[in-house]
């Protein structure tokens, strides 16, 4: 894979940008809870970065139109001027949660456009017969991220506080921008559209809408942003403190075993010259996935927390890799932005469920919240698999 100087360098840009990005959760979650006490604002802020997430579907017809690589680097830069910005402001020592809530909504808004350009470059810059391989191997390279970067993020803010945190989030996310520039995006912006940008999006949604594959695929990543991924970006936090009371470096090792099951997963199937099953083998990720979930509600111990944490992020990494195989082996060329945008939007479910289980963890309890959230998708993605019999034959 590594043959391929183009991938190479989307490959880089995105585990940069992903390792820039778990940083910042650790950093401003434990910031938030450090300053507030409060698990439903330790899950609102991540529904702030979600609420402009709706216009996915724009950023995906734009991501067909212009080359992708210029939207990735333009984004990553604009994303290390905001976190520049949340440093000044801390370091103003006058920063209110008004501040804080509005610089992360901005934020999320610049980074809707990252999304769809940045998959689509998996498959632009590889041959057709690479694309699975591709999907595994940008899996890969994200789990890594997901694995050094809550560990870094925690251990910088204990001992450099958010100051020292938030300037190495800003480096990353310049590097990857720095890297994105150097990339030459395929020819597939060649053929622009004729069309309004309106009849692109459009376009796209008749699309999808005509290719089960494709609909089911989305849906099944409806149900896991509400469910499993809230886990370990708001439960896990809520848990490490309230139940197993450690600090934000313990926060940090409990997310590094998460990453490093993520990491041994993703590269478990990156071994594979071709995946085999892929509908049936994302199913069965998404139950082991959701499973382990209520099997950490009931523990009480670091260690036993951290070993099945482990098995979490390889069920996580697992469907990682199914579902982006799944849509780039099933779009054609001049619809992959607009269908990784609607991946994208399918995250907007994340903004609603991170903060249900923010709230139910404050409500009740992080037990709890994890008892829910691991039932949830175990349920609605069976229900999937009897609606979407192509999915399961694929």
């Amino acid at each position: 894979m590594f043959w391929y100087r183009d991938f190479v360098l989307a490959w880089t840009a995105t585990s940069l940008v992903t390792m820039g990005t778990q940083m910042e959760g650790v950093v401003l979650g434990w910031f938030i809870l450090t300053k507030t006490d409060s698990p439903f604002l330790a899950g609102a802020i991540w529904s702030a970065r979600m609420s402009l997430n709706i216009m996915s579907l724009f950023a995906g017809a734009i991501a067909d139109r212009i080359p992708r690589h210029k939207i990735l680097a333009a984004v990553n830069f604009m994303t290390a001027a905001l976190s520049i910005l949340m440093l000044l402001l801390i370091l103003s020592g006058r920063s209110e949660m008004w501040h804080i809530f509005s610089i992360v909504v901005v934020a999320g808004m610049v980074q809707v456009f990252q999304m769809p350009s940045a998959q689509a470059l998996v498959a632009d810059t590889l041959p057709e017969d690479r694309i699975a391989n591709g999907a595994a191997f940008n899996t890969l390279g994200r789990n890594v991220a997901m694995l050094l970067g809550p560990l870094v993020g925690g251990v910088l803010f204990k001992v450099s506080g958010p100051e020292g945190a938030y300037l190495a989030v800003a480096a990353l996310y310049f590097l990857s921008g720095w890297v994105a520039i150097y990339i030459r995006s395929s020819g597939i912006t060649q053929n622009r559209p004729s069309e309004s940008v309106f009849l692109t999006m459009v376009a796209g949604l008749k699309y999808v809408k005509s290719n089960q594959l494709l609909w089911a695929t989305l849906l099944l990543i409806l149900i896991v942003e509400s469910s499993g991924w809230t886990f370990h970006t708001t439960v896990v936090p809520i848990f490490a403190r309230n139940e197993l009371g450690t600090d934000s470096t313990g926060l940090g090792v409990l997310l590094f075993a998460f990453g490093l099951g993520a990491v041994l997963a993703s590269l478990f199937w990156a071994m594979f010259s071709e995946l085999r099953n892929v509908g049936k083998s994302m199913i069965a990720s998404v139950i082991v996935w959701h499973a382990s979930i209520l099997v950490f509600a009931t523990s009480q111990s670091f260690f036993l927390s951290m070993a099945i944490l482990a098995v979490t992020g390889a069920g996580f990494a697992s469907t990682q890799v199914f579902m982006l195989s799944s849509l780039l082996g099933n779009s054609r060329p001049e619809f992959r932005g607009r269908v990784m945008s609607l991946r994208s939007l399918a995250i907007y479910a994340f903004a609603l469920g991170s903060m249900t289980s923010g709230a139910t963890a404050g409500i009740w309890s992080a037990p709890v919240a994890a008892t829910v959230v691991g039932t949830m998708g175990i349920v609605l993605v069976i229900i999937l698999a009897v609606l979407a019999p192509k999915l399961r034959r694929l």
